[in-house]
């Protein structure tokens, strides 16, 4: 049995979100969360709240137990691209990229 939790149009690059995501493949739940608590990236405090609501969907919705749950799966894929125009020398306009990421959680419970 597995619950999963999606963030959608997050306003952080994917490629940033990806790092983090990284380093909580894997894990308990507990750990997962201690893991995120003490990593200094933007992405991680979106991250912890996604894992939060995760682990709250399988406890709620299923009745799974905290302690054996773990993630199984986290991903995340490219939203759309806000594109910005920047003034540049001489009358030109240099174009911004705002990049969006919608990150999905997966949690399991461990047999």
């Amino acid at each position: 049995m597995e619950t999963k939790a999606i963030l959608n149009y997050t306003r952080i690059s994917p490629r940033k979100v990806g790092i983090v995501l990284d380093l909580i493949r894997g894990k308990t739940v507990d750990l997962a969360d201690a893991i995120l608590k003490h990593t200094p990236k933007a992405a991680s405090e979106d991250l912890q709240k996604l894992l939060k609501s995760a682990v709250s969907n399988a406890e709620n919705n299923f009745g799974m137990d905290k302690s054996s749950l773990y993630v199984s799966q986290c991903f995340v894929t490219p939203g759309p691209i806000l594109k910005r125009l920047r003034p540049g020398p001489h009358g030109r306009a240099f174009r911004i990229l705002k990049r969006t990421s919608h990150i999905t959680i997966i949690v399991k419970e461990k047999e």
